[in-house]
């Protein structure tokens, strides 16, 4: 430096730096879904033109490959028989430079089921026996309607019913089709169906009272 100061000769070389910017992704929001419905499907965008995004999914037994690149189509969700819940890890890369990943969860319920209730028949005024609703999904929640409030059970509830005392006031025998449905989230399973079928309480008329001779036949 100091010999081209005193022969009055100066580098005049240009050196350029390029700084490329850190490029971004916008937030996917989570997605929950049942088993056997269509995702939505996932585009990823930023603030950077031209930014490469790739992802990967902790759970590829949702149906959605482990690892990819661009954006996501829809896919079949599936569950086997639990929920599954899969993180998708997203990297955006642009001119070479990597950005801040974000994460997004998607949430795949199974299909609920319920074993079939037994039908009951019993007499007015008897206790109905309890009704548990079971079925091979744990944590399912069982929702049910009654078709005939009279017999004593409100029109509609949720979870088991239990005993309570069967109503006919009626000469005739009267049935109530209970349906339940199970619902594991926001997704539900095929309902079934049972009947409460409650008999009228038999009664006779009262027979007139008769005088009669000895030897006389009795009124029929």
């Amino acid at each position: 430096s100091s010999d081209l100061t005193t022969h009055g000769c100066y580098d005049t070389t240009l050196h350029q730096i390029t700084i490329n910017p850190t490029p971004d992704v916008v937030q996917v929001p989570n997605q929950v879904l049942c088993n056997g419905d269509g995702s939505a499907p996932i585009n990823f965008t930023g603030s950077i033109a031209g930014t490469v995004y790739t992802w990967t999914n902790t759970a590829p037994s949702i149906g959605l490959a482990a690892s990819g690149t661009g954006n996501i189509p829809s896919f079949t969700a599936t569950s086997n028989g639990a929920v599954a819940v899969a993180t998708i890890t997203v990297r955006p890369t642009a001119m070479g430079c990597p950005g801040p990943a974000k994460s997004f969860t998607i949430t795949v319920n199974p299909t609920p089921n319920v074993a079939q209730p037994a039908n009951q028949l019993l007499c007015n005024g008897s206790s109905t026996n309890a009704v548990t609703f079971t079925g091979s999904i744990p944590n399912t929640i069982y929702s049910w309607t009654n078709s005939n409030p009279s017999i004593g059970l409100s029109a509609n509830g949720t979870g088991n019913i239990g005993s309570f005392n069967a109503v006919n006031n009626t000469a005739v025998p009267v049935t109530a089709t209970i349906t339940v449905t199970p619902m594991m989230g926001i997704c539900p399973g095929a309902a079934r169906t049972f009947t409460i079928t409650i008999n009228p309480t038999p009664d006779v008329l009262q027979p007139a009272d008769q005088t009669l001779c000895s030897g006389n036949p009795t009124a029929a």
